[in-house]
């Protein structure tokens, strides 16, 4: 006995286990090092598709998603999100959904739909399983938390704050809780909750003694607007020199645009405090970053900041042209935007349309047209994988093949419409019979095959057993008249997996042959 097909499934299994351990440690890197994900998932993407692996390479495809859209490429990004998303939805899968989800409530409140990116928010949260790391469940209502007050449900939005924060102190995870505090600094800020937003800042600077990393720019822009709420200029420049000084090298950027909108706020806060030079020093480089990385949000602030600060030095013509040119350019980052989500989901729809298509072909492929049972095909395609499966969790692969006593009898005496129409129904019964992992399959002719995984051979040869008593009790009459309908059953067991589908069903088929040899509609089995 051969046994060709069981370890290249055995090398397929451990390739699968050693691709989900780097997607286990990609998704827990820390927010700060989200970039460093992008290549690393892509080979895992590859390499999963080659393998036939659809689940492994949808998740390393969320995650190269989640990067463009941290980026601000948010068309390719939303439109990955949503591939994985349908994907997840066909196959009831939690994990996915949840991650996904919370993807697309990224991108949403990126492209200005605060609804949508409420919408995802609360799904990617209501998806999560018990069995979650704490870790990502407290990433997760970060994530509906921001959504929550972004469409003003202020404090629903801090409570949901809050519990992620416990959490993140919980499991020592000082990184996270830096960034929970940021979002919750931000807010504050954002609500004029000066006195909230300094001591939620005085917690991120204990918090961040413990880290080894140094606050990032995003965490930087919201210290320094936290000190413009009260004048404090010379506060802000001592926090966001290091965007000018050679330094920013060494600043961690959570969002692709972060070290620019920090310029701009240094611009803004040398502008108040009434050094105009040193403000349009910072704008410059602003702008000059914009334009390197396409960044046209930050373009579009960038012109609101000039206008201000044309009209500060009394160059009103100016800035009434500069203002004009801001509006332009907000107009056109909201076509953007809107565009962005069409081009995403239709994308979507197309390519859910043309999975669809092919997996509905696929399927007619694999089945019998006269009885909608699988068929030979399908059963030497995947007969393999099964006894591979078998023998990596060394449990038992049952198979049995049926075969209708005297079918020619029927055929040759009423029609070939009646036979067809016997088959049929003992197809019915075999679907009745297949619960659980169990596959039904026609082989040709008046001969079914059985495949039963995890099922040992006493439970086999019994439920095969009820299978027959059920063919030979059926009401036959209206159909066959007088003419009987019953089966002859040969089942064989592998205990472990191991064997060739050829050899499994040639065992099976040699028991049938007994079965019909000593007088027919009886179950044979493995002596």
């Amino acid at each position: 006995m051969t046994t060709e097909a069981a370890p290249a499934t055995v090398v397929v299994a451990d390739e699968r286990a050693q691709l989900e351990a780097t997607l286990v440690e990609l998704e827990a890197r820390p927010q700060s090092r989200y970039r460093s994900t992008a290549v690393p998932a892509a080979t895992v993407e590859r390499r999963a598709e080659a393998l036939g692996l659809e689940d492994v390479a949808m998740r390393a495809r969320l995650l190269r998603a989640h990067v463009l859209v941290r980026e601000g490429r948010s068309e390719r990004g939303g439109r990955w999100a949503h591939q994985v998303l349908a994907w997840a939805q066909e196959r009831e899968d939690p994990f996915l959904l949840a991650r996904a989800h919370r993807v697309l409530s990224i991108f949403y409140r990126q492209v200005g739909d605060l609804a949508e990116g409420l919408t995802h928010a609360v799904q990617c949260y209501s998806h999560l399983t018990d069995d979650e790391p704490l870790t990502i469940r407290a990433r997760h209502l970060m994530t509906l938390a921001v959504a929550l007050d972004e469409s003003g449900s202020i404090a629903e939005g801090d409570r949901r704050f809050r519990e992620a924060l416990a959490i993140a102190t919980e499991v020592g995870d000082v990184e996270l809780s830096l960034n929970i505090l940021n979002n919750m600094a931000y807010t504050a800020f954002e609500n004029d909750d000066e006195a909230g937003a300094r001591a939620l800042v005085a917690q991120m600077r204990e918090v961040q003694t413990r880290s080894p990393r140094t606050f990032s720019a995003m965490e930087l822009d919201t210290i320094a607007r936290i000190e413009m709420m009260s004048g404090r200029y010379d506060a802000v420049e001592e926090t966001l020199h290091v965007m000018l000084d050679g330094g920013q090298s060494k600043i961690e950027a959570n969002e692709g645009d972060t070290p620019a909108v920090c310029l701009l706020t240094l611009a803004e806060a040398r502008r108040l405090d009434g050094r105009p030079e040193a403000a349009q020093e910072a704008l410059d480089r602003a702008v000059l970053m914009a334009e390197e990385r396409g960044l046209d949000r930050v373009r579009a602030q960038a012109r609101e900041e000039q206008a201000a600060l044309y009209a500060a030095t009394g160059r009103f013509e100016h800035a009434y042209e500069e203002h004009r040119a801001f509006h332009r350019a907000t107009a056109a980052l909201h076509s953007a935007q809107r565009e962005a989500r069409a081009r995403a989901l239709q994308a979507v729809f197309e390519a859910t349309e043309a999975r669809r298509a092919s997996e509905h072909f696929r399927e007619m492929a694999h089945r019998d047209a006269l009885t909608g049972l699988y068929n030979r095909r399908y059963v030497n395609e995947r007969l393999p994988a099964l006894l591979g499966e078998a023998v990596v969790r060394r449990t038992p692969m049952s198979l049995a093949i049926l075969d209708l006593d005297h079918f020619k009898r029927i055929n040759d005496t009423l029609s070939h419409s009646t036979g067809d129409t016997v088959l049929q129904h003992v197809a019915e019964l075999l679907l009745e019979a297949a619960t659980g992992p169990m596959i039904a399959a026609r082989m040709g002719g008046e001969e079914f095959l059985l495949i039963m995984p995890g099922i040992g051979l006493e439970e086999a040869a019994e439920r095969c057993e009820r299978l027959r008593l059920r063919i030979r009790a059926y009401a036959w009459g209206p159909i066959t008249g007088t003419l009987p309908v019953t089966a002859s059953i040969g089942v064989t067991t592998s205990d472990d997996g191991r064997g060739t589908p050829s050899s499994v069903l040639s065992l099976a088929d040699r028991n049938l042959y007994v079965a019909k040899r000593e007088g027919r509609d009886r179950v044979v089995r493995d002596v």
